[in-house]
């Protein structure tokens, strides 16, 4: 096992660079395996099982959503247990994060599966489609635990520093699913019973690649006892909760966005659905900046260097900033080739083209948030990522989005949803550069700890 904290050390730039472009590799594996089903469903040419992949995917979204709150208390953990030089802590939150989150998805996949039929009714499925929607869940929805492993496992793999391994976890579970969705669907006939086979064994497979290396290289895992659970069970509540309630908000701001897009009419949504689906794509390092740069802030937190954590949050904004500028430069370029491959014309043409250059240069105050959403989860104020996300998904959407809109009529529908992000981007850095001006919360007392030990003083009192 290694006995040196990583990033403890050396260019707090390089260290960004690796684990966010490593991140996002393995962040775009999880996109692929989605992705990979809706083609080869859509290979046969039946529109009731391409809308039973859409009606799961947003189901599966939710179900994802825990695993990410879950993967984000482990890594801030173990991390800062690294940064403090306590090798038996760091492998025993490990332990423990891993078991609570295998824990808390059984329990969680058994709710999602009970109620399986009244959530897709609910997103509006009906008839058949309903059927095939809720087979398609009925075999994935019980894996949910071991993709928590799998999440998780690889938030403490980068934790300490690996994410090549990290990484790897998640692209061979991608090219489990690229190899056996041909031969389930159409090979056996299987249809969307083989897509979904091929999903369960993807996320076995993340589970296993990323629970080995830890065995192998860090020490494996803790003895569980009674006593370390009790423990731990409120550190990883206290981070996994909001970290959970801020994944959530995203479909929330979405949704309404979705809803005010309508209004103009088809061509509208196709061009905010394009708009939609190339962010992703476009962006996706620094959508895993958030879980990258995590780690880094967390060492040193741990280890007191209040430096390299400023350090770390200032070389996090400024490689958010190279990536928003070089990215919305090869947009504009591409704007031809964008025109050709989704055939745009009218008000599509019109959303695409304002976001490919433009607008997208604005994603770097999603990009600011994302940074601040680390340093919260990994100082002790996991809360504050949760209010910003909820604040930037209604306040600053549905206001601006309104405002905007009336103005200038479906371009405004994009243009409120990034003025939103600008102000709540800013706001997320003013309120990062205080908490690290205060030191942080290195006791781990947060809100619920906090509330507890209160409990605990008037049930005493009385």
């Amino acid at each position: 096992m290694s006995e040196q904290a990583k990033f403890l050390d050396g260019s707090l730039m390089r260290h960004i660079t690796v684990m966010a472009m490593t991140a996002s590799l393995g962040l775009m594996a999880v996109f692929m395996v989605d992705f990979i089903d809706m083609v080869f469903i859509s290979m046969l040419g039946k529109a009731e099982l391409a809308a039973a992949i859409g009606y799961a995917g947003a189901i599966l979204f939710f179900t994802t959503s825990f695993g990410i709150g879950m993967a984000i208390a482990a890594g801030a953990l173990v991390a800062r247990a690294l940064g403090q030089g306590d090798r038996d802590l760091a492998r025993r939150r490990a332990t423990n994060s891993l078991l609570y989150g295998f824990v808390f998805g059984a329990v969680f996949a058994l709710v999602v599966w009970l109620n399986l039929r009244p959530l897709a009714a609910l997103l509006g499925a009906t008839g058949e489609t309903l059927d095939l929607t809720v087979s398609y869940l009925a075999i994935i929805v019980p894996t949910l635990p071991f993709l928590l492993l799998g999440m998780t496992g690889s938030a403490v793999l980068r934790a300490h520093g690996d994410a090549r391994r990290a990484m790897m976890a998640t692209i061979w579970g991608a090219l489990v699913n690229l190899v056996l969705d041909p031969i389930l669907i159409f090979g056996l006939d299987l249809e969307l019973t083989g897509a979904a086979l091929a999903s369960v064994a993807a996320r076995m497979t993340i589970a296993a690649t990323a629970l080995l290396p830890l065995l192998r290289y860090y020490g494996g895992f803790s003895k569980i006892t009674p006593k370390g659970l009790a423990i731990d069970l409120m550190p990883v509540l206290t981070i996994a909760v909001p970290a959970i309630l801020t994944q959530l908000a995203t479909p929330v701001g979405q949704a309404y966005v979705t809803r005010a897009m309508a209004t103009y009419g088809e061509a509208a949504v196709a061009g905010m659905a394009i708009v939609g689906r190339l962010t992703p794509v476009a962006f996706g390092v620094i959508f895993a900046l958030s879980g990258a740069i995590g780690p880094i802030i967390g060492q040193n937190f741990g280890a007191g260097k209040q430096d390299r954590v400023r350090g770390a949050f200032r070389d996090g904004i400024l490689f958010t900033l190279v990536v928003v500028v070089v990215v919305s430069g090869l947009l504009f370029a591409l704007r031809p080739g964008l025109r050709w491959l989704f055939e745009l014309d009218g008000e599509a043409l019109t959303l695409v083209f304002l976001f490919a250059g433009p607008l997208s240069l604005l994603f770097f105050f999603n990009g600011v948030l994302f940074v601040a959403n680390a340093a919260f989860n990994n100082l002790g104020h996991p809360f504050y990522s949760t209010w910003l996300n909820w604040g930037r998904h209604t306040l600053g959407t549905i206001p601006p989005v309104i405002l905007f809109s009336l103005w200038l009529g479906a371009p405004g529908v994009l243009i409120g949803q990034a003025v939103g992000g600008v102000l709540f981007g800013a706001l997320a850095a003013v309120l990062a550069l205080r908490v690290m001006a205060r030191g942080g919360a290195p006791d781990d007392r947060a809100p619920f700890e906090r509330q507890l030990s209160l409990f605990r003083l008037f049930h005493h009192r009385r």
